[in-house]
């Protein structure tokens, strides 16, 4: 696609601009000073793993050809893969491990203002880990579920127990290669044991536990996150939202929640509507209170209850710099510590709320579930209290947003595609048999400052896509970034290929599907296990025509995700290239190789239309593999059709 014709986001460029005239320095600036980086560390080539070093290995051939202990670029690159995939899988299984751990204290009635409120799945997962559900009140049996999930970090022996919720299939793979994921804190441990000097230096054993660990985090850490978040909050269903800058209002307190923890955000949005927290937001001359949130908190919010967003994680300088914001109240991960001294600029006030995550220079104000409600309260009252200091001359909101249509939980998509009583994943799979339907791809990820200001290659990516006929599933900011564009509205079906945009048009959805989170991307996986077992489309993930993509990569999260989708039989593409050029052999595994013992691969360092076009060609192979390249007879189900249907 030529340069001119790739979306633009003339929004941020316009503010970027403004925040340059004013001094006000941005996460691009930083990055360009940072220029030029570090070619051995982009490679994976640098390694600190010893205080022998720091050791870098020659790209090309020369000397130094081995680190001091002799480790050669295979074991370094390889090693630092495997870190990186740790990182991420902590980062993400911290998070369940809390959720865990409210679960548990909500059951006893020790946190007040949570409350079971979806015993349906409670019951469902309770059968998922082999506790016995009757004669149980939801309390109990909330107890005896959070217990059993808190154990799945650290037990001493078995394994995951809803990696058995995979294909059969899939689970006797995992078991062939050794990778089956066991308690998760173990793997990370593991990880960091054979990372270390002097353990394990073959780069195929190295990667074979990275694929463990990333594991242990997507039929894990996170999936225990996104069941025991749906539990305690509620499993999302189609809501309308609006998301960009233009939710925040001149003339109303406006709160950013952001980060990834639900926990926090609750809170926050229901003590926003206490009477008589209004009250005092009245009493100081704005006409209410806006929550609206920034990243995966944003996502949490916006597809359970419709909350604003503002942006993408990307946005979180832009949110500060309109003069708007009187708090930035933050939990974890993809919080920059330049928010502080942009805040500093302004009247807004940054509070960080965990034990995790403290920033110099912000207000730090702990939260803590057992008194969840008061602190969040306590919270609001900051910015209020910031309220009345803002200078109105540096107001500047752009008014731009968009509606969008989230909440596509895999749950709710059985509902949509079968009714209450005939949940089904039939008209899904028949769709894609026929050839209405070519495929799904998954767009998950980051956004960051390493694409060009203004530039918008997820935009390319899905609107290439939809136009081919394939169905996509969106998590994260990737999701926030094409809400923005307003590909979250049944509208956009417009944009869709002929056979897409019917299917769309009969359910009555957009052909972008908006299912949470980053750790929501466990919904993805139990998606396409259930495309497997309605029958049609092979035995296994591997054999569906599905692709996954990240374009913007930025956190160790995301690597973690790609790895537990290629270990799961799925083709992952991503944008930003991964740090293992410095070892072809393990470029050459990543991208070649694995696909022979896990039915999955990575493809890396891809132009938007690139990986639309490898996405793409991934999907008609595998159509072609179940013979079902060619364009069927047309199968929409009404509700007659869906009665008649036999399990």
């Amino acid at each position: 696609m030529a340069d001119e014709k790739r979306p633009s986001d003339t929004m941020s460029l316009a503010m970027l601009e403004d925040m340059a005239s004013c001094g006000l320095e941005t996460t691009w600036d930083r990055y360009e000073q940072q220029l030029p980086m570090c070619g051995f560390g982009k490679s994976g080539l640098c390694c600190r793993h010893c205080n022998m070093g720091p050791c870098q290995v020659n790209p090309f051939g020369g000397e130094p050809k081995t680190g001091v202990c002799g480790a050669d670029a295979d074991t370094i690159v390889a090693r630092g893969f495997l870190r990186t995939i740790a990182a991420g899988t902590s980062a993400h299984s911290d998070h369940g491990r809390a959720v865990c751990e409210l679960v548990v204290a909500a059951a006893k009635g020790e946190a007040p203002g949570y409350q079971i409120k979806d015993e349906k799945k409670l019951r469902f997962i309770a059968k998922v880990m082999g506790i016995e559900a009757e004669g149980k009140s939801k309390e109990d049996l909330a107890l005896a579920v959070g217990e059993k999930a808190l154990g799945e970090f650290g037990k001493p022996h078995g394994t995951q127990l809803m990696a058995t919720r995979a294909p059969r299939p899939r689970q006797e793979i995992w078991k062939t290669l050794g990778v089956t994921p066991r308690a998760i804190d173990r793997e990370v441990v593991e990880a960091m044991h054979r990372t270390g000097m002097g353990v394990d230096q073959d780069y195929h054993s190295l990667l074979l536990h990275g694929q463990r660990v990333a594991l242990a985090d997507g039929w894990g850490g996170s999936m225990l996150a996104t069941e025991l978040q749906d539990i305690l909050f509620g499993t999302p269903q189609a809501v309308l939202g609006e998301i960009n800058l233009g939710v925040l209002k001149a003339d109303k307190v406006n709160v950013i929640v952001h980060g990834h923890e639900p926990i926090l955000s609750e809170m926050v949005a229901l003590a926003s509507q206490d009477p008589e927290i209004i009250k005092e937001a009245e009493a100081v001359g704005a006409k209410g209170i806006v929550v609206a949130g920034i990243c995966c908190t944003a996502n949490e919010l916006l597809v359970r209850h419709g909350i604003p967003v503002a942006g993408h994680m990307k946005m979180q300088e832009l949110a500060i710099a309109t003069g708007a914001v009187d708090a930035m109240v933050v939990d974890v991960q993809c919080i920059m510590q330049g928010d502080v001294a942009l805040a500093a600029k302004f009247h807004t006030r940054c509070i960080t709320t965990s034990p995790k995550a403290r920033i110099r220079g912000a207000t730090h104000i702990e939260f803590e579930e057992h008194h969840a409600l008061d602190t969040a309260k306590k919270i609001i009252r900051e910015a209020i209290a910031a309220f009345p200091k803002r200078d109105a001359a540096r107001v500047k909101i752009p008014q731009e947003s968009q509606p969008a249509v989230v909440g596509f939980s895999h749950e709710f998509i059985n509902y949509m595609l079968g009714g209450r009583f005939r949940a089904s994943y039939r008209p899904l799979n028949e769709n894609i048999i026929n050839g209405r339907i070519r495929g799904v791809a998954g767009v998950v990820g980051c956004t960051q400052p390493k694409v060009a200001k203004g530039e918008q290659p997820y935009l390319e990516l899905v609107k290439e896509l939809v136009a081919n006929d394939v169905l996509v599933v969106e998590t994260g900011c990737a999701a926030l970034e094409c809400g923005r564009a307003g590909f979250l509205q049944p509208e956009f079906q417009d944009a869709a290929g002929p056979g897409l945009r019917e299917v769309c048009e009969a359910v009555g959805i957009p052909p972008v599907l908006h299912a949470g989170s980053c750790v929501d991307n466990s919904r993805i996986l139990i998606a396409c296990t259930e495309m497997v077992h309605e029958g049609g489309l092979g035995d296994d993930i591997s054999r569906l025509p599905v692709a996954g993509a990240c374009f913007e990569w930025m956190n160790e999260k995301a690597i973690a995700i790609g790895q537990y989708f290629v270990s799961s039989g799925a083709f992952v593409a991503f944008g930003i290239t991964l740090p293992v050029y410095g070892s072809p052999n393990v470029v050459k595994y990543l991208t070649q190789d694995i696909e022979a013992e896990t039915g999955g691969k990575w493809a890396f360092g891809l132009s938007a239309s690139g990986m639309a076009a490898a996405m793409i060609d991934h999907i008609n192979a595998k159509r072609a593999a179940l013979g079902i390249n060619k364009q069927g007879e047309r199968v929409l189900y009404d509700m007659e059709a869906r009665r008649q249907l036999k399990f």
